[in-house]
């Protein structure tokens, strides 16, 4: 059999842009779980957390769901499901039944778990600036770009 290579547009690797968002990603959420490791909260349930706790804040006191923290969070919502659960279970959010809905659940975070997404996003910022430190005054217009290729769909 003879291998005749990989039929590919691009004459390097380092042309694609999928593989080097795949490649950047990887590193990212390394860099990621070690600034989250001494919190013990993986980084989809700093996400989750911290959109629950900004949603409570800003709600004017109306229920915040958790179909408004998934959206919030872009998150699937079956997953969310279950990473909620387990901070329920670590005891950093509670659930109470909805005013208005019977089928849904009012989330709120506990003390501990609007202290600890509070100490943790200290870290996760401060890892993000030493991650994206190199593009500089870039920046900006990468986190543009990066919202233009998330919003794209939804125009």
């Amino acid at each position: 059999m003879t291998n005749g290579g990989l039929h590919t547009e691009f004459d390097d690797a380092d042309e694609s842009p999928g593989l080097l968002l795949w490649q950047v990603t990887n590193r990212w959420q390394a860099a990621q779980r070690a600034a989250l490791a001494p919190f013990d909260l993986t980084h989809v349930q700093f996400v989750l957390l911290a959109a629950l706790t900004w949603l409570t804040g800003r709600s004017g006191g109306d229920p915040v769901t958790q179909r408004d923290v998934a959206d919030q969070a872009a998150t699937d919502p079956m997953m969310t499901s279950q990473v909620l659960r387990t901070l329920e279970q670590k005891g950093l959010l509670e659930r109470h039944d909805h005013p208005t809905d019977k089928r849904a659940k009012s989330l709120l975070p506990t003390e501990a778990g609007a202290a600890l997404v509070n100490r943790a996003i200290g870290a996760v910022e401060g890892c993000d600036r030493e991650f994206f430190e190199p593009l500089g005054d870039q920046t900006s217009r990468f986190t543009a770009a990066l919202r233009r290729l998330r919003d794209r769909d939804s125009d």
